[in-house]
């Protein structure tokens, strides 16, 4: 008998509920019925944000929030800062040249947080700098960085402060309004428990001052075009209509525990995980700035770490993250966030203790395994 389990930053595993609605007979999205869930699921996701900003709902992957906060934000010329800290802050970079902006780059070590000073100096240095780009939750590395500070940072400043929290939106407490976070950019496939193909922006009123005057190119992604759209409860195209109505299931979830609840069980399996890393012996990748939605770790001295996920996966179908880019094969990436709970932490545990062990790396079995539920049992 075979059995998937799926533990990846992304895509996330979905709720019953929310594959449940996405068998329903489609809609039709030019109709009051729509509009009364596209009403719902905005207000939902206004609550998921914690903000009061404008909330519009795109039908791409995260990345086409991303180009959309560029696009609409800055002018060919301009100048913005992007933290690069993993291979999504990198993206950051990518975007802004592909829009020619004048880029000043804060390179952080991979597996480091940012220091928000190093942002501080950068606008003081430069009056002129018009956005800031950072990573909330940078999955490739599996740190957190501190977004309170940074946008305390930000707000004294012409500038406005843009945040990818694709992965840390429903995984970690990001107050958007009371953080003075300008620009807030999500997909569905993280916390949200949901396939991938929405992509969800904030924008605060100091941020669509900025989207009224910018000169980049844009169409598909004109947040103008959101907005007047929205003025009658629609959208400028053809949405996502299924993913909609299975966001408006992952949303009533989500209310139902609450989102303090779902921080605090993101925060005690990360806990777990982490404890059962370091009693098998192994090294935490980011262990100053660990991320309660994934924890990062390096494969030991004289193990395959690609043949390690890959065993997990095809002989056990346990399925968990390599490293990217210059880390793979060095780390791998155990997701805790979203529709997981501390069983699923367990058996990948157990799984990983196992393929462990068949691959020669020396340990007592059942060591994670003990940590883990030490913590969970607390």
């Amino acid at each position: 008998m075979e059995k998937n389990y799926l533990l990846t930053p992304g895509p996330t595993p979905l709720p019953p509920a929310v594959c449940a609605a996405q068998a329903q007979p489609i809609i039709h999205h030019r109709t009051p019925q729509f509009q009364a869930i596209l009403k719902e699921v905005t207000e939902g996701l206004k609550y998921v944000f914690k903000t009061k900003n404008d909330v519009f709902i795109l039908t791409s992957s995260g990345t086409g929030a991303m180009e959309a906060a560029v696009a609409n934000l800055l002018s060919p010329g301009d100048t913005a800062i992007t933290v690069e800290g993993g291979k999504f802050g990198e993206r950051w970079t990518e975007i802004c040249k592909s829009y020619g902006i004048n880029t000043k780059v804060i390179k952080v070590e991979w597996g480091k947080a940012v220091e928000p000073k190093e942002i501080e100096k950068l606008l003081q240095q430069d009056p002129a700098v018009k956005a800031v780009f950072v990573t909330a939750c940078e999955t490739s590395t599996g740190v957190s960085n501190d977004m309170k500070a940074i946008g305390e940072i930000v707000k004294a400043t012409n500038a406005v402060l843009v945040v990818d929290a694709i992965s840390a939106l429903a995984s970690l407490d990001l107050q958007t309004d009371n953080w003075s976070l300008d620009v807030v950019v999500s997909g569905s496939q993280k916390g949200l428990m949901l396939p991938p193909g929405l992509a969800f922006i904030s924008v605060s009123e100091k941020a669509y001052k900025l989207v009224e005057v910018a000169e980049s190119p844009r169409y598909y992604f004109d947040l103008r075009l959101a907005k007047k759209a929205w003025e009658k409860i629609d959208t400028p195209f053809t949405p996502a209509i299924t993913t909609i109505i299975a966001l408006k299931a992952a949303l009533d979830i989500i209310k139902q525990e609450g989102l303090e609840n779902i921080f605090s069980r993101h925060k005690k399996m990360a806990q777990a995980t982490r404890k059962a890393m370091l009693a098998l012996g192994l090294e935490l990748f980011a262990p100053e700035a660990s991320s309660d939605a994934v924890t990062a770790v390096k494969v030991p001295e004289g193990i395959d770490g690609e043949k390690l996920v890959k065993t997990m996966r095809d002989t056990y179908g346990v399925t968990i993250a390599g490293g990217q880019a210059e880390l793979k094969g060095k780390i791998f990436r155990i997701a805790h966030m979203g529709y997981i709970n501390e069983f699923d932490i367990i058996l990948c545990i157990s799984c990983l203790e196992k393929v462990l062990h068949q691959m020669g790396y020396k340990f007592e079995l059942g060591k994670g395994l003990q940590a883990a539920e030490e913590v969970f049992l607390k």
